[in-house]
């Protein structure tokens, strides 16, 4: 929930910033686009209709009587300046009498506005020569121009100065009004998700336990047959494999012929070592119960094929009964895989396996070492030893440390540590 609520906030920020300046760049065009209609009105429903004849030459009379016109009803309010341009770049009239008659080059924009009656807008550059007279009005201007028509037919430019502080206070105003809009949508979208991401949340909570419950289940369902199948071979095949076992000893110490004798006595062995194999199939099939037999003779089970297959094992099982039933589980679960790949895949002829305390640190430590044909520990993928990196995985997990060191042709050392509670 809370890292919902982060992104969300974080997102809704995000969203604000963005979405305000691109409601401010509309507006920005939004006022500007005010402007260049007020221009457009002003020169085509107030100026070009009231053009006197004579102004075009300059005569004082007609110069008078526009000058009065555009200051009644043109200058004013958002207008700064009035600019009324010949195609060939001449002031022919401007509220500014010091810049009547003069000349200056037209840009291409200028000129497509005098040919075509279209309008422009665009920050005056107040260095310029022919705004020399406009650096009085302060700060930057917006000049907006559009194509006009004097009595006599000629195409005119009519310019317009606007102060740019009007025209960003038009763009904020524009803004302001759907900012409240934008941003309380997002923040009323935040505020109700977050009451729907807490149901689904729940639910998914409530399905995970589920979950869990339901393999729980399997898990339980699985331990209790894996230990009806071991209960039963242990209280049958085993029971009547040991039975015969030595009833084959007796007869061989009671058979009157050598030969005889001798045939019992391996058959009695190979009893025994069928029922040792069967011992450690069970402890595969379903763990023994540590706390119950013990940890010595949990490992002594596990080593018991390596003894019957000829192996010189050295078992030293020190003291852990302050170790967790986890720990326990973890060393035998440990031992267990290091024990049955030192015998599928090395070969050995010693095996030793030892569990004692650290001698400096509040430590448990399983060190299973053995003489056979080693590995590489940088060969990973291999399958051999897919069930070491499942060790390594379940170590990390419980905070312990497996560090297996191996050679090809020098033996594997496997240590566990790990702390007791």
């Amino acid at each position: 929930m809370l890292q919902f609520v982060a992104v969300g906030v974080l997102t809704a920020v995000l969203l604000t910033v963005a979405t305000s300046w691109f409601s401010q760049q509309a507006a920005s065009d939004e006022a500007i686009a005010d402007a260049e209609g007020v221009t457009e009105l002003l020169a085509h429903s107030v100026v070009q209709p009231g053009i006197p004849r004579g102004l075009l030459s300059g005569e004082s009379a007609a110069v008078d009587r526009f000058n009065r016109l555009v200051r009644n009803r043109v200058l004013g309010g958002e207008v700064l300046r009035v600019k009324i341009w010949s195609a060939d770049g001449t002031i022919v009239y401007s509220d500014e009498p010091r810049l009547n008659g003069l000349q200056f080059s037209l840009d291409d924009e200028e000129l497509w506005a005098i040919e075509t009656g279209g309008t422009e807008t665009e920050v005056s550059d107040l260095s310029d020569e022919e705004n020399r007279y406009d650096r009085a009005l302060g700060g930057e201007v917006v000049e907006v121009y559009t194509g006009i028509v004097a009595p006599g037919g000629e195409a005119l430019l009519f310019e317009v100065y606007f102060s740019s502080a009007l025209v960003a206070d038009r763009a904020d105003s524009v803004a302001s009004a759907f900012r409240p809009i934008s941003v309380g949508a997002l923040l009323l979208f935040l505020v109700l998700s977050i009451p729907l991401v807490l149901v689904l949340a729940r639910r998914l909570d409530a399905a995970g336990r589920e979950r869990e419950a339901l393999l729980q289940a399997a898990v339980e369902a699985s331990d209790m047959e894996r230990s009806r199948i071991a209960r039963d071979l242990h209280d049958g095949v085993v029971q009547d494999l040991a039975g015969t076992a030595m009833a084959l000893s007796a007869s061989s110490r009671a058979a009157e012929r050598d030969d005889q004798r001798a045939r019992l006595e391996g058959l009695a062995g190979g009893v025994r070592k069928s029922l040792r194999s069967l011992r450690s199939l069970l402890v595969d099939i379903y763990p023994p119960d540590l706390h119950t037999g013990g940890l010595p003779a949990a490992l002594d089970d596990l080593v018991a094929p390596a003894v019957a297959d000829g192996v010189d094992v050295r078992l030293d099982v020190g003291d852990t009964g302050k170790a967790s039933q986890e720990v326990v589980g973890l060393i035998w679960r440990t031992a267990q895989e290091a024990i049955r790949n030192a015998l599928r895949h090395g070969n050995p002829q010693t095996l030793t396996v030892r569990v004692h305390q650290a001698e400096e640190r509040d430590l448990l430590v399983l060190e299973v070492v053995d003489d056979g044909a080693g590995f590489d520990p940088a060969r990973t993928v291999d399958p051999a030893h897919f069930g070491l990196r499942g060790l390594r995985d379940l170590t990390e997990l419980t905070g312990a440390n497996l560090d297996v060191r191996s050679e090809p042709g020098r033996g594997t050392h496997v240590t566990l540590e790990v702390s007791p509670t």
